[in-house]
Protein backbone atom coordinates (compact mmCIF):
# COMPACT_ATOMS: atom_id res chain seq x y z
CA UNK A 1 0.00 0.00 0.00
CA UNK A 2 2.90 2.70 0.69
CA UNK A 3 4.53 1.54 -2.11
CA UNK A 4 1.92 2.16 -4.36
CA UNK A 5 1.19 5.51 -2.96
CA UNK A 6 5.11 6.52 -2.94
CA UNK A 7 4.95 5.08 -7.25
CA UNK A 8 1.84 7.52 -7.26
CA UNK A 9 3.41 10.42 -5.90
CA UNK A 10 6.26 10.01 -7.75
CA UNK A 11 4.40 9.68 -10.84
CA UNK A 12 2.55 13.07 -10.40
CA UNK A 13 5.33 14.70 -9.38
CA UNK A 14 7.25 14.26 -12.65
CA UNK A 15 4.02 14.91 -14.52
CA UNK A 16 4.27 18.26 -12.75
CA UNK A 17 8.32 18.27 -13.74
CA UNK A 18 7.55 17.90 -16.95
CA UNK A 19 4.91 20.82 -17.08
CA UNK A 20 7.41 23.10 -15.70
CA UNK A 21 9.73 22.26 -17.84
CA UNK A 22 7.61 23.38 -20.74
CA UNK A 23 7.60 27.16 -19.62
CA UNK A 24 10.68 26.93 -17.53
CA UNK A 25 12.50 29.42 -20.28
CA UNK A 26 9.63 31.76 -19.77
CA UNK A 27 9.77 32.12 -16.39
CA UNK A 28 12.13 35.18 -16.09
CA UNK A 29 10.82 36.93 -19.05
CA UNK A 30 7.38 36.15 -19.01
CA UNK A 31 5.98 35.26 -15.82
CA UNK A 32 7.87 37.32 -13.40
CA UNK A 33 7.22 40.23 -15.16
CA UNK A 34 4.10 40.54 -16.00
CA UNK A 35 2.84 39.23 -12.92
CA UNK A 36 4.88 42.29 -11.30
CA UNK A 37 3.06 44.49 -14.03
CA UNK A 38 -0.28 42.92 -12.67
CA UNK A 39 0.66 44.01 -9.08
CA UNK A 40 2.31 47.12 -10.22
CA UNK A 41 -0.67 47.85 -13.22
CA UNK A 42 -3.97 47.55 -11.19
CA UNK A 43 -5.29 50.24 -8.89
CA UNK A 44 -6.43 48.30 -6.18
CA UNK A 45 -4.35 45.34 -5.53
CA UNK A 46 -5.53 42.09 -3.96
CA UNK A 47 -2.91 40.29 -2.21
CA UNK A 48 -4.96 37.39 -1.88
CA UNK A 49 -5.24 37.14 -5.72
CA UNK A 50 -0.99 36.71 -6.33
CA UNK A 51 -1.61 32.66 -6.80
CA UNK A 52 -4.26 33.59 -9.25
CA UNK A 53 -2.10 36.07 -10.86
CA UNK A 54 0.49 33.58 -11.24
CA UNK A 55 -1.79 30.53 -12.13
CA UNK A 56 -3.93 32.34 -14.74
CA UNK A 57 -0.36 33.53 -16.41
CA UNK A 58 1.58 30.21 -15.97
CA UNK A 59 -1.27 28.40 -17.91
CA UNK A 60 -1.82 30.40 -20.85
CA UNK A 61 1.74 29.96 -20.92
CA UNK A 62 2.28 26.35 -20.56
CA UNK A 63 -0.57 25.97 -23.43
CA UNK A 64 1.34 28.52 -25.45
CA UNK A 65 5.15 26.48 -24.93
CA UNK A 66 3.55 22.67 -25.80
CA UNK A 67 2.14 24.61 -28.91
CA UNK A 68 5.35 25.59 -29.87
CA UNK A 69 7.53 23.17 -28.81
CA UNK A 70 5.31 20.26 -30.81
CA UNK A 71 5.97 22.41 -33.93
CA UNK A 72 10.04 21.33 -34.62
CA UNK A 73 10.87 19.04 -31.90
CA UNK A 74 14.07 17.95 -33.61
CA UNK A 75 15.84 21.55 -33.26
CA UNK A 76 14.83 21.49 -29.61
CA UNK A 77 17.08 18.17 -30.24
CA UNK A 78 19.74 20.08 -30.99
CA UNK A 79 19.53 23.42 -28.98
CA UNK A 80 17.32 22.70 -26.32
CA UNK A 81 17.86 19.31 -25.46
CA UNK A 82 16.38 19.23 -21.60
CA UNK A 83 12.72 20.07 -22.95
CA UNK A 84 10.23 17.91 -22.34
CA UNK A 85 10.04 16.58 -26.12
CA UNK A 86 13.41 15.70 -26.85
CA UNK A 87 14.44 14.69 -23.22
CA UNK A 88 11.73 11.90 -23.86
CA UNK A 89 9.61 12.76 -20.83
CA UNK A 90 6.19 13.04 -22.76
CA UNK A 91 5.19 12.05 -26.36
CA UNK A 92 4.14 14.73 -29.01
CA UNK A 93 0.94 13.04 -29.49
CA UNK A 94 0.17 13.29 -25.54
CA UNK A 95 1.62 17.04 -25.19
CA UNK A 96 -1.16 18.13 -28.02
CA UNK A 97 -3.66 16.39 -26.23
CA UNK A 98 -1.99 18.56 -22.73
CA UNK A 99 -2.55 21.23 -25.09
CA UNK A 100 -6.35 21.14 -26.57
CA UNK A 101 -7.24 20.53 -22.75
CA UNK A 102 -6.49 23.41 -21.22
CA UNK A 103 -8.14 25.72 -23.90
CA UNK A 104 -11.20 24.92 -22.29
CA UNK A 105 -9.26 24.94 -18.89
CA UNK A 106 -8.02 28.92 -19.85
CA UNK A 107 -11.53 30.33 -20.83
CA UNK A 108 -13.56 28.71 -18.15
CA UNK A 109 -10.55 30.49 -15.45
CA UNK A 110 -10.72 33.35 -17.06
CA UNK A 111 -14.42 33.61 -17.16
CA UNK A 112 -14.53 33.61 -13.52
CA UNK A 113 -12.63 37.20 -13.43
CA UNK A 114 -14.92 39.05 -16.04
CA UNK A 115 -15.58 39.77 -20.06
CA UNK A 116 -12.50 41.70 -20.16
CA UNK A 117 -10.30 38.77 -18.85
CA UNK A 118 -12.57 36.32 -20.94
CA UNK A 119 -11.13 38.20 -24.06
CA UNK A 120 -8.09 38.69 -23.70
CA UNK A 121 -7.71 34.29 -23.32
CA UNK A 122 -9.62 34.04 -26.18
CA UNK A 123 -7.54 36.69 -28.16
CA UNK A 124 -4.34 34.76 -27.14
CA UNK A 125 -5.14 31.68 -27.94
CA UNK A 126 -6.31 32.65 -31.48
CA UNK A 127 -2.81 34.54 -32.12
CA UNK A 128 -1.20 31.01 -30.21
CA UNK A 129 -2.84 29.44 -33.28
CA UNK A 130 -1.75 31.83 -35.60
CA UNK A 131 2.00 31.87 -34.46
CA UNK A 132 2.16 28.52 -33.50
CA UNK A 133 -0.06 26.11 -35.78
CA UNK A 134 -0.13 28.49 -39.44
CA UNK A 135 3.34 29.37 -38.70
CA UNK A 136 3.34 32.50 -37.47
CA UNK A 137 6.84 32.06 -35.60
CA UNK A 138 8.05 32.37 -39.07
CA UNK A 139 6.90 35.54 -40.27
CA UNK A 140 9.69 37.70 -39.45
CA UNK A 141 9.51 41.34 -38.85
CA UNK A 142 5.80 40.41 -38.08
CA UNK A 143 6.91 38.16 -35.31
CA UNK A 144 7.69 40.86 -33.08
CA UNK A 145 4.14 42.43 -33.49
CA UNK A 146 2.53 38.93 -32.73
CA UNK A 147 4.17 38.23 -29.79
CA UNK A 148 3.52 41.91 -28.40
CA UNK A 149 -0.03 41.63 -29.22
CA UNK A 150 0.15 38.21 -27.28
CA UNK A 151 2.27 39.70 -24.34
CA UNK A 152 -0.43 42.47 -24.36
CA UNK A 153 -3.30 39.94 -23.69
CA UNK A 154 -1.46 38.00 -21.03
CA UNK A 155 -0.64 41.79 -19.57
CA UNK A 156 -4.74 43.34 -19.90
CA UNK A 157 -6.09 40.14 -18.23
CA UNK A 158 -3.45 39.36 -15.63
CA UNK A 159 -4.23 42.90 -14.50
CA UNK A 160 -8.10 42.51 -14.31
CA UNK A 161 -7.32 39.35 -12.15
CA UNK A 162 -5.00 41.39 -9.94
CA UNK A 163 -7.75 43.83 -8.79
CA UNK A 164 -11.37 44.47 -7.80
CA UNK A 165 -12.87 45.92 -11.22
CA UNK A 166 -13.93 43.90 -14.09
CA UNK A 167 -12.05 45.83 -16.60
CA UNK A 168 -8.76 48.21 -16.95
CA UNK A 169 -9.46 51.82 -16.15
CA UNK A 170 -7.37 55.02 -18.46
CA UNK A 171 -4.11 54.49 -16.35
CA UNK A 172 -4.00 50.55 -16.93
CA UNK A 173 -4.65 50.78 -20.40
CA UNK A 174 -1.98 53.20 -21.34
CA UNK A 175 0.48 51.21 -19.75
CA UNK A 176 -1.00 47.83 -21.81
CA UNK A 177 -0.37 50.19 -24.63
CA UNK A 178 2.75 51.59 -23.97
CA UNK A 179 4.40 48.34 -22.91
CA UNK A 180 2.82 46.71 -26.08
CA UNK A 181 5.07 49.12 -28.17
CA UNK A 182 8.19 48.59 -26.00
CA UNK A 183 7.86 44.87 -26.84
CA UNK A 184 7.19 45.08 -29.85
CA UNK A 185 9.68 47.21 -31.25
CA UNK A 186 12.73 45.39 -28.63
CA UNK A 187 11.76 41.63 -28.91
CA UNK A 188 14.18 41.30 -30.69
CA UNK A 189 16.81 41.16 -27.84
CA UNK A 190 15.71 37.17 -27.60
CA UNK A 191 16.73 35.92 -30.54
CA UNK A 192 20.15 37.47 -30.63
CA UNK A 193 21.03 34.28 -28.05
CA UNK A 194 19.16 31.78 -31.13
CA UNK A 195 20.65 33.43 -34.15
CA UNK A 196 23.31 30.32 -34.75
CA UNK A 197 20.05 28.20 -34.60
CA UNK A 198 17.72 30.04 -36.28
CA UNK A 199 20.29 30.67 -39.20
CA UNK A 200 20.38 26.76 -39.13
CA UNK A 201 16.76 25.88 -39.69
CA UNK A 202 16.11 29.28 -41.85
CA UNK A 203 13.66 30.72 -39.41
CA UNK A 204 12.94 34.46 -40.29
CA UNK A 205 13.82 37.12 -37.10
CA UNK A 206 14.66 40.16 -37.79
CA UNK A 207 18.38 39.82 -35.95
CA UNK A 208 19.20 36.66 -39.08
CA UNK A 209 17.21 39.37 -41.69
CA UNK A 210 19.01 42.32 -40.75
CA UNK A 211 21.48 41.77 -38.16
CA UNK A 212 23.62 44.70 -38.42
CA UNK A 213 20.04 47.32 -37.88
CA UNK A 214 18.96 44.59 -35.32
CA UNK A 215 21.53 45.47 -32.88
CA UNK A 216 21.70 49.64 -33.57
CA UNK A 217 18.34 49.71 -32.82
CA UNK A 218 18.85 47.82 -29.76
CA UNK A 219 21.65 50.47 -28.75
CA UNK A 220 19.06 53.24 -29.30
CA UNK A 221 15.92 51.82 -28.67
CA UNK A 222 16.45 50.86 -24.91
CA UNK A 223 18.09 54.10 -23.57
CA UNK A 224 15.62 56.37 -26.01
CA UNK A 225 12.81 54.25 -24.72
CA UNK A 226 13.83 54.33 -20.79
CA UNK A 227 14.00 58.56 -21.15
CA UNK A 228 10.45 58.47 -22.75
CA UNK A 229 8.80 55.51 -20.09
CA UNK A 230 10.66 58.13 -17.32
CA UNK A 231 9.05 61.18 -18.42
CA UNK A 232 5.36 59.76 -19.40
CA UNK A 233 5.28 58.18 -15.57
CA UNK A 234 6.81 60.79 -14.64
CA UNK A 235 9.57 59.25 -12.59
CA UNK A 236 11.75 61.15 -10.46
CA UNK A 237 14.94 62.82 -11.43
CA UNK A 238 17.34 60.33 -9.94
CA UNK A 239 15.68 57.30 -10.56
CA UNK A 240 15.10 58.53 -13.94
CA UNK A 241 18.62 58.80 -14.59
CA UNK A 242 19.54 55.31 -13.13
CA UNK A 243 16.75 54.20 -15.18
CA UNK A 244 18.45 55.82 -18.59
CA UNK A 245 22.05 54.84 -17.71
CA UNK A 246 20.74 50.96 -17.28
CA UNK A 247 19.09 51.52 -20.31
CA UNK A 248 22.45 52.91 -22.18
CA UNK A 249 24.51 49.84 -20.61
CA UNK A 250 22.04 47.35 -21.53
CA UNK A 251 21.60 48.68 -25.53
CA UNK A 252 24.64 49.33 -25.43
CA UNK A 253 26.41 45.77 -24.96
CA UNK A 254 24.15 44.26 -27.56
CA UNK A 255 26.08 46.56 -30.23
CA UNK A 256 29.47 45.91 -28.55
CA UNK A 257 29.29 42.39 -27.19
CA UNK A 258 28.24 39.72 -30.06
CA UNK A 259 29.39 36.62 -29.60
CA UNK A 260 26.86 33.78 -28.38
CA UNK A 261 27.84 33.89 -24.70
CA UNK A 262 27.86 37.58 -24.61
CA UNK A 263 24.27 37.86 -26.06
CA UNK A 264 23.19 35.83 -23.71
CA UNK A 265 23.81 37.79 -21.11
CA UNK A 266 22.81 40.99 -22.68
CA UNK A 267 19.26 39.14 -22.92
CA UNK A 268 19.38 38.59 -19.22
CA UNK A 269 20.13 42.61 -18.59
CA UNK A 270 17.05 43.12 -21.11
CA UNK A 271 15.37 40.96 -18.97
CA UNK A 272 16.03 43.60 -16.34
CA UNK A 273 15.32 46.17 -17.79
CA UNK A 274 11.93 45.08 -18.95
CA UNK A 275 10.83 43.91 -15.81
CA UNK A 276 11.83 47.12 -14.62
CA UNK A 277 10.09 49.28 -17.06
CA UNK A 278 7.07 47.28 -15.85
CA UNK A 279 6.86 49.11 -12.52
CA UNK A 280 6.60 52.25 -13.53
CA UNK A 281 2.84 52.48 -13.93
CA UNK A 282 2.65 51.41 -10.11
CA UNK A 283 5.72 54.49 -9.32
CA UNK A 284 3.05 56.87 -11.02
CA UNK A 285 -0.02 55.38 -8.99
CA UNK A 286 1.77 55.29 -5.80
CA UNK A 287 3.52 58.90 -5.95
CA UNK A 288 1.01 61.09 -8.32
CA UNK A 289 -2.17 59.35 -8.29
CA UNK A 290 -4.98 60.83 -6.68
Amino acid sequence: MLSQALDSGRRISGHIITLLLFTKSDILTTLLPVTLFALANTPHVHAIRILDIIIWIWIHLLKFDISNQIQDPEEDKRNKPDRPLPAGRITAQNAADVRWLLVPVCLMFSAMYGRQTFASSACFEALSIWYNEFGGHKAGISKNLLTAVGYTCLEAGATIVAGSSSCLDSISARAVALSCAVFATTLHAQDFKDEEGDRFIGRRTLVTLFPTFARISMMLGVPLWSFLLSRLWNVDFVCSVAFIAYGAVVGGRFMVYRTASADKQSCKLYSLWFTLAHLLPGYWRFFHSI
